[in-house]
Order: structure tokens, then C-alpha cells, then sequence
């Protein structure tokens, strides 16, 4: 049988020749370098690492951030008016408390701190229950002597003053030779400035049920019970605690404690 010609073999022989994914198969020419290398390309961008967190789209991240604003500013306002249902901010108007408390000085009042609650007024909600007079219970206290409170006045004045309780309900209180008495026993008071009461013209008198008698620590220029009478406790806003300006007065609102001359 005659042979071929050897020209004609030369695109089938390959030879020895192996290129760097192995031996090329017969019939097949070698793939290039470019090919291969935009081959091993391709390969790298396909394969991706599965546990990689993808990025958050745009707009779930706005709104992430609105949500998050939203609820910060609603926290904010809770605390806010939580406060404010316990305590109040007062500043002090003129000289009626010094030396104790200066004009312009602001305190944190505790509006709670004479709450009370009638609970015979509650138990005549029930049937068949007919229970006359009250029975009230205070969830902190009664006012006491000593206590400086922030009240709406008897008079017209439509800003709240600021004194000191002397006396409270059942007490007599009567002023002579510059003090004051209490159920006939003189008060100790070193916390007035000048350490004279004087009161012209001023009858003994029996503070009434749910009041209480309140004197300025300046009582050469206070407004108080001298003029107007004793104070209704509905009329109290609330006990004054702490002092927060100025910087330098931080701190409890001063109260003076009494001898128990009453027993």
C-alpha cells in the first residue's frame, strides 16, 4: 500500500510535545498560553466563598437607620415625661427664704411627695358598703414641720410661693415677744435671718384639718400664713428636695428637724 506523503502528516503529528493541562489528545492542537490563561480567569471569578455575608442593600440601611433614630427619640421622651410626673423644676422669686434659699436659685420639687389616697372613698365603690369619714393614707408622708414646700397661695397671686411648714393640722400656733409657739412650746428656729417673728395683730391660731401653717425663713419680708391663713394640702405642688443651680449650691434643700414637743 503506498504511503502518504509526508507533507501530508504534518498537521497529525504531533510528536512528544505535552502542554501544561497534560497530554493533548490526537486530532487536537495545544491551547494556547492566552487561552488558558483567560481560561484559569474566568474559573476564579465564578467560584464565590458561600459563607461570606453579602453587603445590605441601600435601602434596608435607611431604613435601619430611620427605625433606629425613631426609637431613640420615643426613649427619649418616655424618660422625659416620666420625670416630669415625679418631679418639677421651681426657681425662687425674691428674698422670702434667705438666708436658706436665694432669689433665682432652682430646685428639683417632688410633686408626689404628698400624695394621698382616700380609702374609704374606694370601699364605698363596693355594694352594700356605707362607711362615712375618710381614711387617708399618704404614699410617702403628711406634711411635716420642717418641710419646704412649693404651694399655690390663698391670695390672688397666680405665681407659686415657696415656705417653710411651722405647724400642721390640730396645732396652735401663736407668736409672742418676736418667736413663735407651738401648742404653747416656743420654737428653736436658728436657720431665720435676724431671729425675730414678729406678727402685729396675729390671734392665736388652730390650723384646720388637711392644712398646714407655713412661715417664710425671712420673716421681715415674706408673705405667708401671717397674711393669708394656713395653707390647704390640696394646694401644695410639691416638697422641695434638691438645689441644681448654682453649681456651687448643689445639693439636699436644707430641713430642719424639731424636738418632738408635742407628745
Amino acid at each position: 500500500m503506498d504511503e502518504l506523503p509526508s507533507q501530508s502528516r504534518v498537521g497529525l503529528d504531533h510528536g512528544n510535545k505535552r502542554d501544561p493541562l497534560g497530554a493533548v489528545p490526537d486530532g487536537y492542537s495545544r491551547v494556547s498560553d492566552n487561552l488558558e490563561s483567560a481560561w484559569h480567569s474566568d474559573a476564579t471569578d465564578v467560584i464565590e466563598d458561600p459563607y461570606k455575608p453579602k453587603p445590605a442593600p441601600a435601602t434596608k440601611s435607611a431604613s435601619r437607620a430611620v427605625r433606629e433614630i425613631t426609637e431613640t427619640i420615643l426613649l427619649a421622651a418616655l424618660i422625659f415625661f416620666g420625670v416630669r410626673l415625679l418631679v418639677l423644676n421651681f426657681k425662687v422669686d425674691g428674698q422670702s427664704m434667705t438666708p436658706n434659699l436665694e432669689n433665682n436659685e432652682l430646685l428639683l420639687v417632688n410633686r408626689n411627695a404628698y400624695e394621698d389616697i382616700d380609702l374609704n372613698d374606694w370601699l364605698n365603690k363596693l355594694p352594700f358598703v356605707d362607711r362615712d369619714g375618710e381614711w387617708v393614707l399618704y404614699e410617702f408622708s403628711p406634711p411635716e414641720r420642717g418641710d419646704i414646700i412649693v404651694f399655690d397661695p390663698p391670695s390672688q397671686d397666680d405665681k407659686p410661693y415657696i415656705k417653710r411648714v411651722i405647724a400642721t393640722e390640730g396645732e396652735t400656733v401663736e407668736f409672742r415677744d418676736g418667736f413663735v409657739y407651738v401648742n404653747g412650746f416656743k420654737l428653736d428656729e436658728p436657720y431665720i435671718r435676724d431671729g425675730i417673728t414678729d406678727c402685729q395683730n396675729c390671734p392665736a391660731t388652730v390650723v384646720p384639718e388637711h392644712n398646714v401653717f407655713v412661715l417664710g425663713d425671712n420673716r421681715r419680708n415674706s408673705s405667708d400664713s401671717r397674711a393669708f391663713g394656713p395653707v390647704p394640702v390640696e394646694n401644695i405642688i410639691g416638697k422641695a428636695i434638691v438645689t441644681y443651680w448654682p453649681i456651687e449650691d448643689i445639693g439636699r434643700v436644707p430641713h430642719f428637724d424639731y424636738p418632738d414637743f408635742t407628745e
